[in-house]
């Protein structure tokens, strides 16, 4: 048996033992830097969804902000617009003999009570409410009601030639739609039109009831 000791190994030994560690080392050095560069995108890629998230959260909140200041009087308006209604029947209901032959005082009333109506659809226009006066303009089916239709060969099909009663839209909603009555009987609508049917009111209007 050799005596050679740890100590007293032949030098190409100690060179393989120490090139065994040394390689070793870098084997361990190389994996840590995998680790730390995945660790790295990881913590990257976390960060980017959050950034993300609170931009999506931003901007809903800013749309939330922006609906609320331009909806917020809606069902009020509606309510106001309840009694305009009533304001312009009262005026529409005095005959025209009535108009011309009433003393001053019954003129100044009817010219108040028609005042006060227009005063409160300007008020109601200052907060976004605007009227819809369709007559002449194609039958949208978002903001308008078919009542009935009018057989008409001289207006193309679809096209709104009477308003019962007008609608109002408050931003991009309809508030309340505007009753009409569409033409029958003209020229053909485009391809890919639906016909009119009078109906209920449609579906985004029930939604801003």
């Amino acid at each position: 048996m050799s005596d050679q000791t740890k100590d007293e190994r032949a030098p190409e030994d100690i060179e393989t033992a120490e090139a065994e560690r040394t390689q070793g080392g870098i084997d361990g050095d190389y994996e840590a830097l995998v680790r730390l560069l995945k660790e790295n995108e990881e913590l990257k890629d976390r960060a980017l969804r959050v950034a993300a998230e609170m931009e999506n959260l931003r901007r809903r909140t800013a749309r939330d902000v922006h609906d609320a200041r331009t909806y917020a009087v809606a069902n009020f308006a509606r309510d106001m617009l309840s009694v305009s209604d009533n304001l312009r029947r009262a005026i529409d209901a005095i005959p025209a003999e009535a108009k011309a032959g009433g003393d001053a005082g019954f003129k100044a009333l009817i010219e108040g009570v028609d005042l006060t109506e227009r005063a409160m659809l300007s008020a109601l226009e200052r907060h976004g409410v605007k009227k819809l006066t369709p007559e002449g303009e194609k039958f949208d089916p978002n903001f308008h009601q078919a009542m009935f239709e009018v057989p008409n060969p001289d207006v193309p099909a679809n096209t709104v030639v009477q308003v019962v009663q007008p609608g109002y839209s408050i931003g991009e909603r309809v508030l309340r739609p505007a009753m009409v009555g569409v033409a029958k009987g003209g020229p053909k609508i485009a391809a890919g039109e639906a016909p009119v049917e009078p109906g209920p009111v449609n579906e985004q209007a029930e939604k801003d009831a």
